[in-house]
């Protein structure tokens, strides 16, 4: 009777703990399950990952509309520019190899870049001060590119602006930064995410893009014309390859990603902290944008994200560091607003982080 009694406060606890839980799991269902209907999304996964326990991996919706595939934790959609943040890995691993500076001019690797590029360096690409801008509007999307040729193509684009003056998106600058990754280790920047990230972090489903090969769980990506539901634009293979954004991944890889980044399996802790440190500008005021992930703060709570849209798919990964919660959001809908997914998500698990 001893035991019994002093065990009733412990049950009670454990009562109110998961009815709580179960409360917030409804609350993140039925917002997800509203926010998918209204904006259109036909099948999306989310994984909420806190102290290092996932609290929530989840499917919902299609992963394959014209063949009625439900989405799982173990369904596979494309990264876009979520990609970027292992681009920043590989240099960063290469950086603490000694094989490149972070201050090293990228005419040191392309001797024969233009004139403009002449004070453009490695931390440049990396944080979207180089100058350089996106894709040109006469941009062929559908024609297959050598690494050469990727190269040759984005020389002649003019800078709008010299190095370190403004913060400017740039995917081609994160185009030049694999290339440079191949360069230097001599490896396609693919088969280096792959033996020095994927697999020593067991992302085992991680992987480059290939519309030619056989992927289980590999989920279709769609946009809305009209209000209405289409297959997403087809473009060249070989652009499904490029460190700007081009991998196939699970919430479950990213979860282990993410417990990886809380560690020094990767990299030392002095690199990582070099990646989600503001960039700096000629003028001495920062951006808040680090080496492939953008840098915030809700209410004083610190978070380094990033997005990813292409090919019909969106992603997001948030990471709440102070609080040790990180949002996971991959759709398969190119006008998902993954961020807001994310955001909201994470304000009903805790309301401390509550954006408005």
């Amino acid at each position: 009777m001893k035991l019994f009694s002093l065990s009733l406060p412990l049950i009670f606890l454990l009562s109110i703990s998961c009815l709580a839980q179960n409360s917030v799991d409804t609350k993140v269902d039925e917002y997800i399950r509203a926010a998918m209907q209204a904006q259109q999304i036909p099948g999306l996964a989310l994984a909420v990952i806190k102290d290092g326990k996932m609290v929530i991996a989840r499917g919902y919706g299609l992963a394959n509309v014209e063949h009625q595939v439900p989405v799982k934790p173990e369904t596979i959609f494309q990264s876009g520019s979520t990609g970027k943040q292992f681009t920043a890995t590989a240099v960063m691993m290469l950086v603490e190899e000694g094989k490149l500076s972070l201050d090293d001019k990228i005419t040191r690797y392309f001797p024969d870049g233009p004139e403009a590029w002449q004070n453009i360096t490695v931390r440049h690409m990396l944080t979207h001060t180089s100058g350089m801008t996106d894709y040109p509007q006469d941009f062929d999307l559908r024609r297959d590119y050598t690494e050469d040729e990727l190269y040759q193509r984005i020389k002649p684009i003019p800078l709008v602006f010299q190095p370190g003056e403004k913060w400017s998106y740039s995917n081609p600058a994160y185009v030049m930064l694999g290339i440079l990754i191949h360069k230097v280790s001599g490896k396609f920047y693919g088969d280096f995410l792959q033996e020095r990230i994927f697999k020593p972090v067991e992302m085992t489903t991680a992987r480059i893009i290939s519309e030619s090969d056989i992927v289980p769980n590999r989920a279709a990506g769609y946009r809305v014309v009209n209000g209405q539901l289409k297959n997403q634009d087809w473009v060249s293979p070989s652009l499904n390859t490029t460190a700007d954004g081009a991998l196939y991944l699970t919430i479950y890889d990213m979860a282990k990603w993410d417990a990886a980044l809380y560690t020094e399996k990767l990299l030392k802790k002095s690199s990582l902290e070099q990646m989600w440190t503001p960039v700096k500008l000629n003028d001495g005021k920062t951006h808040p944008y680090g080496f492939g992930w953008a840098l915030g703060e809700v209410r004083g709570h610190h978070i380094i994200e990033h997005g990813g849209a292409w090919q019909g798919f969106k992603a997001q990964i948030s990471r709440y560091v102070d609080d040790k919660l990180t949002v996971i959001v991959l759709a398969n809908q190119i006008r998902t607003n993954q961020s807001k997914l994310a955001h909201e998500v994470a304000a009903l698990i805790n309301p401390d982080l509550a954006q408005n």
